[in-house]
């Protein structure tokens, strides 16, 4: 089983060249698609497409840098004189000092300055593209332990929080009847008072007439204010969400869309409320479940 990743990590690894000592870097950050950006000097720029190809296998989603350069010491690159330009230079002089024998003569600092007398060895291509593919592989694998370190840190706040939501349903479990109950003892007792005045007086409606309407209405409105449909359907997702983190692998999307479901049902619960308690406990899985989605942004 594949373990959940975050999209946030960094990781490097050097290798030394014939250039001097390489350094890669990468940095992740959450991104809906995978968004890398290279920056290397033009050395290394023969690496460019072969590297975008192995993050691309290994990454799928994040705001990727991957940074590349070459730390040049006088150890590791000594420069040395190009013998053919230098001995096309002398001739040159020569040429210059048969047709203007007043002319000054070059000195050590104008042949150094000369384009071509000096060089830096350089690698071979095919040598240089090896090793930034060795190193974007250690940097890769590294990366990797990095993300699902992150991940498992963000599975275990997910699970504590998907506990929260469950304690929240269970207790809206609990205490549902007995609010509900006590709404339609206040909603009895206002409809009995408004309609007394009514019987003591001439009416069309007998009192047990009456009496069934009350029941009638007060029935109607306890319907509409029971939210156990929506606290079944809050648990479910609930544990929907569990199956997914232990699943692992690429959760991220699929985690997205169950917080949005989650947050249906808290709303609905929210509208329904006519308990303070009620109206409370939405606004505590609301608050949840937003958290909840904000660390879902970081999960691959």
């Amino acid at each position: 089983m594949k373990a959940v990743a975050s999209m946030t990590g960094f990781a490097s690894a050097a290798r030394p060249t014939a250039l001097g000592r390489l350094t890669l870097e990468l940095r992740s950050v959450n991104s809906r698609f995978l968004d890398l950006t290279l920056k290397m000097p033009d050395d290394l720029r023969i690496a460019e497409a072969a590297l975008r190809e192995a993050i691309g296998a290994q990454l799928a989603r994040g705001k990727v840098e991957c940074r590349v350069w070459i730390a040049r010491s006088a150890e590791e690159v000594t420069p040395q004189l190009n013998a053919s330009a230098l001995a096309r230079l002398a001739d040159l002089a020569h040429q210059v000092e048969r047709s203007l024998p007043a002319a000054t003569p070059i000195g050590t600092a104008d042949v150094l300055n000369w384009p071509g007398v000096v060089e830096t060895p350089g690698a071979e291509p095919d040598a240089l593209r090896t090793q930034v593919l060795a190193a974007v592989d250690e940097a890769l694998a590294l990366l990797a332990e990095s993300r699902r370190r992150e991940g498992a840190a963000l599975t275990t706040v997910l699970l504590a929080q998907c506990s929260q939501v469950e304690a929240i349903a269970s207790q809206l479990t609990a205490r549902a009847p007995d609010l509900i109950a006590a709404v339609e003892r206040k909603l009895n007792e206002r409809l009995e008072k408004a309609l007394g005045p009514a019987l003591s007086g001439i009416s069309p409606l007998t009192r047990e007439e009456v009496s069934e309407r009350i029941r009638q209405e007060v029935t109607l409105y306890a319907l509409k204010m029971d939210v156990d449909e929506e606290i079944k359907r809050l648990v479910t997702h609930v544990c929907e969400v569990r199956r997914v983190l232990s699943q692992g692998g690429a959760v991220g999307r699929r985690l997205d869309f169950l917080m949005q479901e989650l947050n249906r049902e808290a709303n609905t619960v929210g509208s329904k409320a006519a308990a303070i308690e009620m109206t409370n406990a939405s606004v505590e899985l609301k608050i949840l479940i937003e958290q909840m989605r904000e660390q879902i942004q970081n999960l691959e």
